[in-house]
């Protein structure tokens, strides 16, 4: 049975939101666990449907631009900049931020690209933002392959703060969630709002330490060290590349970003919950 099939089977003819509490939302996005795996699976497979290369894309992009700005800083320019061996350390950043960035701007055309699905079916309309976030982290798992080559090819072996592997996905979860629950919403009601993620986004990958390391400013840029210490992405980066780079992990910085986040998650429950009306009135 496939997704569309099943989701079909559920619909009551379901046309205008209800307001459900924060618990009662949860309960329902529980109940409907079947139907976001369904939905996981199915966008996977579209999108390799028709690829001659099919995973290595999810990798092929991340790597490619890690050899670009590892060109740069190594070869180029020769500024020192993150931690050795650079090239892991970027792969890394990139990989993590390709499910972050992917997340949110594909959030953007979530509802609308499913239309007749949200309008028309009692499924919780935040699995169609959910199953982006999980499909893009599953993408993430798809490249460690590629990051356990380069670690065995540098000799850089995970240290023993993997056992934080677990808070980072759970941060990153959230924060993309909770972003993406603002903005699909929103940008069925404000067309630009895809714009503008795409122009806070570009601008947030070189304000976040993807490229670099945080420890890499100078400390004469204060207010850039504090904006970059609240920078939610900054954290979980961190906590991230603990796994090979224990130097990276700040727990000051982890706390600030999950504060972050955690106001983001709550912010963007409340907005999904107040703009879902209007939107199913708009789509």
């Amino acid at each position: 049975m496939t997704a569309t099939t099943s989701i079909r089977g559920r619909s009551t003819g379901f046309t205008s939101g209800e307001v459900f509490s924060p618990l009662q939302r949860t309960k329902r996005v529980w109940q409907y666990r079947r139907i976001l795996r369904l939905l996981i699976g199915r966008d996977l497979k579209v999108r390799y449907a028709n690829s001659l290369l099919g995973y290595v894309w999810s990798v092929l992009d991340p790597l490619a631009m890690s050899f670009v700005y590892w060109f740069l800083f190594t070869q180029i320019i020769t500024r020192k900049v993150g931690y050795p061996p650079y090239i892991l350390f970027l792969v890394y950043g990139q990989c993590v931020w390709g499910w972050i960035k992917g997340s949110i701007t594909q959030s953007v055309g979530a509802l609308r690209s499913e239309s007749q699905m949200v309008r028309s079916t009692h499924v919780p309309r935040e699995l169609w933002v959910l199953r982006v976030v999980l499909s893009k982290g599953v993408e993430l798992l798809l490249t460690l392959p590629v990051l356990a080559l380069f670690s065995i090819g540098y000799r850089k072996w995970p240290t023993h703060d993997i056992v934080y592997l677990p808070l980072a996905v759970l941060l990153t979860i959230m924060l993309c969630t909770g972003l993406g629950m603002i903005v699909a919403p929103a940008s069925v009601l404000v067309r630009d709002i895809r714009s503008v993620v795409r122009i806070i986004m570009r601008a947030m990958f070189f304000l976040s330490p993807i490229i670099y390391a945080a420890s890499d400013l100078p400390p004469k840029r204060s207010n850039i060290a504090g904006f970059l210490n609240w920078n939610p992405v900054t954290g979980i980066l961190g906590l991230f590349r603990s796994v090979f780079y224990p130097q990276e992990l700040d727990w000051a910085i982890v706390a600030h970003s999950a504060i972050i986040v955690s106001i983001i998650f709550a912010i963007g429950v409340w907005t999904f919950n107040r703009l879902e009306r209007p939107m199913l009135k708009e789509i």
